[in-house]
């Protein structure tokens, strides 16, 4: 019996190791893989130039801002809104939407978010010394704010509007506390990057990357990464190489050259969605003559082509935009007509893209008076959009073969845009995506007004008072399906009168580790906090 005890207390002994070990395997496993999902380098395509989530409405900016801020209404992966810092809303009268808030969230210094912070947030885009930075626009319906309770918003705007949830989804909330006299550099510096978003500021280093760390006090579903680090990786080339050396865990904008490399490496994986972004050229149609438009000869004209409308359409049926999607694209586009893509508001069914059609565009150039042509130069960011340089360099090919003889300047986006402001561009490529087509107009082709904020993007300066006036009525209309109906009327004018020249809608793409999990987003945001481990 004592063998037997001695040989049981053995065994046990063994089994007890066993298991110890096991555990001890168990554990280790599972710290070395808590230990490499905690961080999330992610490589973002376009240069943020201010971390200000109310100085420039451009998406870099916005991708940057929106994991340490939060708007009062969200919206899902396919645009449509959802509550966000706002439970709900609600039209009270044709003037009039109550708001109310989400209790019990917190900013990143403890403080509680109440009324007067999202009061403060909506107020501030005017405040600022210059607000041209776009968000201005979104703000500019709103006559008066009242605060019911601490959780409560009532909002009155200056006349009947029905897209102001829209809007506000473009307005982050910040720390009234924080921001009351904070400037760019106060936000860059992180004194007033104070928000209630799943992400806090750590640190910032302009040009190169953005540090956060995961906000354990946050009111929704905790992120799966305790840290991000947002690495501003404007060039194709190297955003692929760092995450084929596993210096990224994820990127945005995949080059479509790299999509089936990336494709086939068992290691990796691609998403992608058909994007709410709209390629488009905007015309100088607001000035005669135009400055930087000439003869063959190099003399500048006397007139302005680009006020006659056969002309914009003579460039416009020049452009073989399937050729663009198919070839340079490589399938990272669907041709255009609309201002808006297929998931949005007021999108058009019935207008199809232009036919490709030289003979017909050199025709319309002869009877508009330049049979044979004349010159101009075309602009565009080579840093922002897929194969945004490419893209110009084709257009500039179309247009030469039917005797407008066209030069690219392309030029990184910061670059642009200050060229833009000082007026010293012809043709120019812009991006752009929006909820719906009211909207789009709004921004894009409505008359330039800065009292109420529209056409703050509006490159060419075109003005149509028709569209004009389908737009303010559409916008002005509480039932959706009515307010539908009148933006598309106005989509059908403007696109009539070749307000702009669509090209095409972008497909947006994303690649990551095998490991990692994201729902693509029609409205090209990337957002660790989305990004879940499998």
């Amino acid at each position: 019996m004592k063998i037997i005890s001695q040989i049981s207390q053995q065994l046990t002994g063994i089994v007890t190791i066993s298991l110890s070990l096991s555990l001890c395997l168990c554990l280790c496993l599972t710290s070395l893989s808590l230990s490499a999902a905690t961080e999330l380098r992610i490589g973002l395509s376009g240069e943020v130039t201010s971390l200000d989530p109310h100085h420039l409405a451009s998406q870099p900016n916005l991708t940057v801002a929106r994991h340490v801020f939060e708007s009062l209404v969200d919206v899902d992966t396919q645009n449509r809104l959802i509550p966000g810092l706002a439970l709900s809303w609600r039209a009270i009268d044709p003037h009039t939407w109550e708001f109310k808030l989400r209790k019990g969230v917190a900013f990143h210094d403890g403080s509680p978010f109440t009324a007067q912070d999202a009061e403060f947030s909506l107020q501030r885009p005017l405040q600022l010394k210059s607000p041209s930075g776009g968000f201005a626009a979104y703000v500019r319906a709103i006559a008066s704010i009242r605060i019911i309770d601490t959780h409560t918003l009532q909002i009155k705007t200056k006349s009947p509007y029905g897209a102001l949830p829209e809007d506000l989804n473009s307005i982050l909330i910040v720390s009234k506390k924080h921001a009351v006299n904070a400037n760019t550099d106060d936000f860059d510096s992180g004194r007033a990057m104070v928000g209630t978003g799943p992400y806090q500021f750590v640190r910032y280093q302009r040009g190169d990357r953005l540090e956060l760390s995961r906000f354990l006090g946050w009111w929704g579903n905790p992120p799966a990464h305790d840290k991000v680090t947002l690495r501003i990786v404007p060039s194709d080339p190297s955003r692929t190489a760092g995450l084929l050396a596993a210096e990224l865990d994820m990127i945005e904008h995949v080059p479509s050259a790299d999509i089936k490399k990336l494709s086939k490496n068992n290691q990796l994986k691609v998403i992608q969605a058909t994007s709410w972004r709209t390629i488009l050229l905007h015309l100088d149609q607001y000035r005669s003559p135009s400055p930087y438009i000439t003869d063959l000869n190099g003399s500048l004209l006397s007139k302005n082509p680009l006020q006659d409308k056969r002309v914009r359409q003579a460039l416009s049926l020049a452009i073989n935009r399937l050729a663009i999607t198919e070839r340079i694209m490589e399938g990272l586009g669907m041709p255009a007509i609309n201002f808006v893509s297929p998931p949005s508001f007021g999108y058009q069914t019935i207008l199809k893209p232009e036919t490709f059609d030289p003979s017909a565009a050199k025709q319309l150039l002869t009877e508009a008076g330049y049979p044979n042509g004349f010159q101009l130069t075309l602009s565009g960011p080579n840093n922002r959009y897929i194969n945004d340089d490419q893209i110009l360099q084709a257009v500039a090919q179309f247009w030469t073969r039917v005797g407008v003889r066209t030069t690219v300047e392309a030029l990184p986006m910061s670059t642009l845009l200050n060229k833009v402001r000082k007026e010293e561009t012809t043709i120019t490529l812009l991006g752009w995506g929006s909820f719906a087509a009211d909207l789009s107009i709004r921004s894009l082709i409505a008359t330039t007004n800065s009292e109420k904020g529209y056409g703050a993007w509006n490159w060419g300066r075109y003005s149509n008072s028709k569209v004009d006036q389908l737009m303010t009525t559409a916008l002005s209309t509480i039932d959706r399906t009515k307010r539908e109906a009148l933006a598309r009327e106005a989509s059908i004018l403007a696109i009539q009168d070749v307000a702009i020249i669509p090209l095409h809608h972008q497909v947006v793409s994303w690649g990551m580790r095998s490991g990692l999990s994201y729902t693509p987003r029609t409205d090209e945001f990337t957002l660790a906090q989305h990004v879940s481990i499998r």
